[in-house]
């Protein structure tokens, strides 16, 4: 067993030389014995020894592993140094290993180098830093405490010098200290006295603290999460928090009946606008073409921006049988009807087979806008959510209003939120009939695009089967009602 003696502190250096001399002399992970300076000896081990480092050797690893390894030697594990030999010496032969994410050695090796980058993010957030007085007679001079759980002043000290580097100051922590006179950034691994004194921008950073805190939001777990209470004695207005929390409630009743009671000017303008224009010119059209006409003017959410057009339904004014889909595709938001692209050819094929004639039913889907994303030029179709389904009801039960269908067959879980407001799984309410108000029967089936999806096979065409039967039972309920 060789001991090796290392001060631990978060220096590179001293852990890459020995670990290049081990590698090159072929020792044995487990034959290593890595021991800080300080500390004791186990019972059957040796003291340790400081390894000189092989000038001549060279060791061939990838930038990925040093970059990982300056990081990850930071912590204050102290297996850190152990599971870092380890990996290295498995990278001679394993030379993709960094990119085997379940492996136990690399799973813990990410772990440590989540902790030191969210510990020198907290160090970027909480450190306060407290006036005092100045050397240099043009200068400021500032100096703060903070209190890190790994050895990150040395990493982290360039993104302050890089903020301030018009004024002096100095961080000083348990685990280092770093310090900035406006010419170099000098960083110390020893352990650093914390400095005393308050100063004028405590108070600011009170009266900041007390003017954004949201009693309408508070969620204390996340809070804690965020700004950990260990931080806590170390920033000036944390002493504000408990009072805060404490007072919540009663600030938001307080913000409650503060709330204006009339909406503001401009939006109302707008409302009164739209209410104004909704029926203008309609009023001497059919009801069934009044609506599609106001539904091309709807802009209730914000699907109308990206979209060609509205997509309004298609079929006779008294049809006995409406289908309702999710929302429009490429191709029907470029052709302005409904199921006319991949999905409307299942469709039609389905309907013609169990002999309900699309001439004689009523298409539409629950939302009237296509939504989708750019993905290069092509337009991707995404689920609308549902404030959107909510906003788009208002011309679905227009529509059932002047249709008033005896059957109405949602095609997916949209279609049926759309007209029952349930959140259930299709499969728990597909295949049977469910009455409605009107004296009207809603059928549940998938829709036809879910049938595209599906991959070549047993488990699409067991699907289309299932849907071809949906449409028969549909036919044979038309004939019974």
């Amino acid at each position: 067993m060789q001991t090796v003696l290392l001060e631990g502190r978060g220096d590179f250096g001293e852990w890459r030389d020995a670990a290049r001399r081990l590698l090159v002399d072929k020792v044995l992970p487990q034959h290593v014995r890595w021991q800080l300076r300080g500390q004791a000896a186990d019972l059957f081990g040796c003291p340790g020894e400081p390894i000189s480092p092989n000038e001549t050797a060279t060791v061939s690893v990838s930038r990925s592993f040093l970059e990982a390894a300056e990081a990850a030697i930071c912590h204050s594990d102290p297996d850190r140094f152990s599971l870092l030999y380890r990996i290295l010496w498995r990278l001679q032969e394993e030379r993709s290993l960094l990119q085997v994410t379940s492996d136990p050695d690399v799973s813990q090796l990410m772990r440590l180098i989540k902790n030191v980058r969210r510990d020198s993010h907290k160090m970027k957030a909480f450190v306060r830093f407290r006036e005092v007085e100045a050397v240099q007679p043009d200068r400021r001079r500032f100096v703060a405490w903070f209190e890190p759980e790994h050895f990150i002043v040395s990493r982290t000290a360039g993104f302050f010098q890089r903020r301030f580097t018009d004024m002096d100051w100095l961080i000083a922590t348990p685990k280092g200290s770093a310090a900035w006179n406006g010419t170099s950034l000098k960083t110390s691994r020893e352990p650093a006295a914390k400095p005393e004194g308050d100063d004028a921008t405590d108070e600011l950073w009170r009266t900041y603290f007390a003017n954004i805190f949201n009693p309408a939001r508070v969620k204390i777990k996340a809070m804690q999460s965020e700004m950990p209470k260990k931080y806590w004695k170390n920033m000036p207005e944390a002493a504000l928090i408990p009072d805060l929390i404490a007072g919540a409630e009663r600030r938001v009743a307080e913000m409650a009946a503060r709330e204006a009671s009339q909406p503001p000017a401009f939006h109302e303008r707008l409302q009164a606008q739209w209410r104004g224009r909704e029926g203008e010119g309609f009023a001497d059209l059919a009801p069934l073409e009044r609506v599609r006409q106001e539904t091309s003017l709807c802009t209730r959410c914000p699907l109308h921006c990206n979209a060609t057009q509205a997509v309004f339904g298609e079929g006779p004014d008294d049809a006995r049988i409406m289908f309702v889909g999710e929302q429009p595709g490429d191709r029907e938001d470029l052709a302005g009807r409904p199921f006319v692209g991949p999905a409307g050819s299942v469709f039609d094929q389905a309907t013609e087979a169990a002999g309900i004639s699309r001439a004689g039913v009523y298409v539409t889907n629950a939302v009237k806008h296509f939504k989708h994303e750019m993905r290069g030029k092509r337009r991707i179709h995404r689920r609308p959510e549902r404030p959107e389904i909510e906003q788009c009801r208002h011309w679905l039960v227009q529509e059932l209003d002047v249709i008033d269908p005896k059957i109405i067959v949602a095609l997916g879980a949209t279609a049926y939120f759309a007209l029952t407001g349930d959140t259930a799984a299709v499969e728990e309410v597909r295949g049977y009939p469910i009455p409605l108000a009107e004296g009207r029967i809603l059928f549940v089936t998938t829709h036809p695009s879910y049938l595209l999806r599906l991959p070549e096979g047993i488990e699409r065409q067991t699907a289309h089967r299932r849907f071809q039967e949906d449409l028969q039972a549909v036919a044979r309920l038309a004939q019974s009602v």
